[in-house]
Formats: C-alpha cells, structure tokens, sequence
C-alpha cells in the first residue's frame, strides 16, 4: 500500500506544471471572451445549438453555470443548453493535456462531444418550436453564478482550478491504483469493457455526479484502460461540470430541472451504447 501511496503521488505530482499551463491558457481565453461569449449566445437565436456546441467544448466550468443562467433567465433555448451541457468536457481535456495523449484522439473525442450537442439541442429547438416565449430575466439569475473565476484574476484562479484537480486526480488515482492492486487490472476491465450494455448505463450515472470529480474519474479510468472510449463518452455527455448544480438553483422549476437531467442522461447512455456496439476504436 505504501508502494502504492507513493507511485499515486510521484505520478500525479508530475501533472501540476501541465495542468497549471493548461488552465492559465483557459483562463486567459475565459477572462477575455466571457462578456462576448454571452452576447453571441444571446444573440445567436435558431443557431444557438451551433454556437452553444462549439463554446461548449471549452473546458470550464463558467461555461456550463453560464448556460444554466441564461437559460433561467430565458436568454437562450432549451435546446442550446444541452447543447452546451453535451459538449462540455469540464476537466477532461486538460487532464488529456497534461497525460500527454495525442492531439488527433483529443481532437476526435472532442468532435464526437460536439456533433451529439449540435444535432441534439437543434432537435429539441425544433420540436419546442412552438414553445411560449417567456419573459427575459437575465439580471435576476446572473448574481445567483456559481463560479466566479472571473472576479478572481487568471493567475489566482488558474492556481485554484490546478489545486483542486489536482487534488481530485490524487485521490482519485490512488483509489483507482489500490482497487487494480487487489483485483488486478484485466479483471476490473472485463466488469465493463466486456459489457456494452452496462458500462453506458454505469458511466452515464457516474456523469451525474455535478462537479469535475466525474470527469476526472472517467477520464482517469479510460487512461488507465479500465472502461472503452465509448463509456467514458458516455459519462461525460451526461456530466456538465456545475452547470447542473446551477440549473437546479437558479432554474426554480424543479420538474423541469428533472426533465433535462433525465434528458442527457438518456443520451449519453444511448451514445455510449451505440458507439460501444459499434465498436468504436480512438
């Protein structure tokens, strides 16, 4: 156990300069573009699944709680929510950065992400075409923002996304390091990989979980060879970072907070499957 205390720590210890780089960048583009970033999903009516897909797949987790603001206020759609919801990666990316996996599966990983978004929230836009318009209330919900990264400076904010990850990462891992220990390895990869069905359903549910731990987790377990590309897809096109955390506080139609949870969970385990019986190799 010791062995493995240490192997957890050494090999998450060697992360902390990527992931620090990775998040000064992201914070850098969140600082500067967040004001334009809402003016163009305001802005972007039938389009705005397209413009809230590409936004989406910008990790972070202002954007999500951006989204799920804009939407209680009814700034934006329904279907560019989860658009956004769908694309976001929260924490994958840079952890994908900072392990240094190849830009071209990053680059793949990520398209998948944000094609289901696109078709996705223009569906739902298309079928509520009919929807009631309601009346806007940005101002009310915008003070009610869970992350304020943007009040924090990039430096500031980009240490404070780093210690948490990194946190996140090293308990994560060593759970992770101390189950594969005791079970060995192939027999923890054959509880999912061998099973289409499940692994989906069980990566969706860990998507749930409403902050960066699940993408972190996913992340980590398809690093590690434990679940198939397709289950960790799964999981996070159902996770979007805090954005569902907000949604449900500023959002006060709890029914409907439901409806759009079970939504994208139902997705992402749809996905998950289909891309998993497909046999989808990355």
């Amino acid at each position: 156990m010791i062995e493995v205390l240490l192997d957890t720590l050494k090999d998450s210890i060697k992360l902390l300069p990527f992931l620090l780089v990775a998040y000064l960048v992201m914070e850098y583009i969140e600082h500067k573009t967040t004001d334009k970033t809402k003016n163009v999903i305001q802005k972007s009516g039938k389009f705005g699944p397209f413009l809230g897909g590409i936004l989406g797949i910008f990790p972070q987790c202002g954007f999500s709680a951006m989204a799920a603001n804009l939407y209680a206020g009814r700034i934006i759609t329904l279907g560019t929510l989860v658009s956004i919801f769908l694309s976001t990666s929260d924490e994958m990316l840079p952890i994908l950065l900072s392990e240094s996996v190849s830009i071209d599966v990053i680059l793949k990983i990520l398209g998948i992400k944000l094609i289901v978004g696109i078709i996705v929230g223009f569906v739902i836009d298309l079928a509520l075409r009919k929807r009631e318009k309601q009346e806007d209330k940005i101002m009310e919900v915008c003070e009610h923002e869970h992350c304020h990264c943007e009040q924090e400076g990039v430096i500031k904010s980009s240490l404070k996304h780093t210690i948490n990850v990194f946190i996140y990462i090293f308990i994560i891992s060593f759970i992770l390091n101390t189950v594969i220990y005791f079970i060995g390895e192939d027999n923890l990869s054959n509880l999912v990989l061998n099973k289409p069905i499940l692994g989906p359903i069980i990566s969706g549910i860990m998507g749930l979980i409403p902050n960066c731990a699940s993408s972190v987790l996913l992340t980590k377990l398809y690093l590690s060879n434990v679940i198939s590309v397709s289950c960790m897809l799964s999981g996070l096109l159902v996770g979007a970072g805090v954005g569902i955390l907000i949604l449900c506080k500023v959002n006060k139609n709890a029914k409907e907070n439901a409806k759009i949870i079970g939504l994208l969970y139902i997705i992402g385990v749809i996905v998950g499957i289909l891309l998993e019986i497909s046999g989808l190799q990355i």
